[in-house]
């Protein structure tokens, strides 16, 4: 469960926020967590907490740098979706380093996305067999898309976290929001 987004000020930044609150999800999912329970498949499903946060990590950086600011070095491939949702003990990957990367993709999304001149900037989708041919999308459509991916994964780890040690989402916003000082 997200908790309650800000008000916003104007659509761009109403689309980062809801997509901010979306990854605090992902976060919270994690909260207290040790790097064996973080990487635990506690379901007949291969999905771990640590390999959703990577995964919500690359596939944002994809969509924004990749394919809407054209930068090639972050073209998302096949072998990238398969090793995405695992973490790569041998790469140095831990569930704190995704964690930090996510963080880092976060805030380069939020300068890219404040550094267009507006949500109509419009960009082709790759060549691949799930895109329509010729397939063209709005910078508004690609942070439309990233809030549905996140928060679909954010209730995959809801599930994945109540299976682990029965805490719920409810449980862990009032905890995050405890140790915030917000509470």
């Amino acid at each position: 469960m997200p908790t309650l987004v800000p008000a916003e000020t104007d659509e761009r930044d109403g689309l980062l926020k809801f997509l901010d609150a979306q990854r605090g999800g992902l976060r919270r999912a994690v909260l207290g967590l040790t790097e064996e329970q973080a990487t635990t498949q506690p379901s007949s499903s291969s999905l771990t907490l640590a390999g959703l946060i990577k995964h919500v990590a690359r596939t944002e950086e994809v969509w924004v740098q990749g394919t809407l600011m054209g930068r090639p070095e972050f073209a998302g491939n096949e072998a990238d979706y398969v090793s995405g949702f695992q973490l790569l003990p041998d790469e140095g990957e831990t569930l704190a380093s995704v964690l930090a990367r996510y963080d880092a993709v976060a805030r380069a999304t939020e300068e890219t996305v404040n550094s267009l001149p507006d949500l109509e900037v419009t960009v082709a989708l790759p060549e691949a067999p799930w895109y329509p041919p010729g397939m063209k999308v709005s910078a508004r459509w690609i942070l439309l898309h990233l809030i549905e991916e996140v928060a679909r994964h954010a209730g995959h780890a809801d599930i994945v976290r109540e299976s682990l040690d029965g805490r719920t989402a409810f449980e862990l916003a009032a905890e995050s929001l405890s140790q915030e000082g917000k509470h």
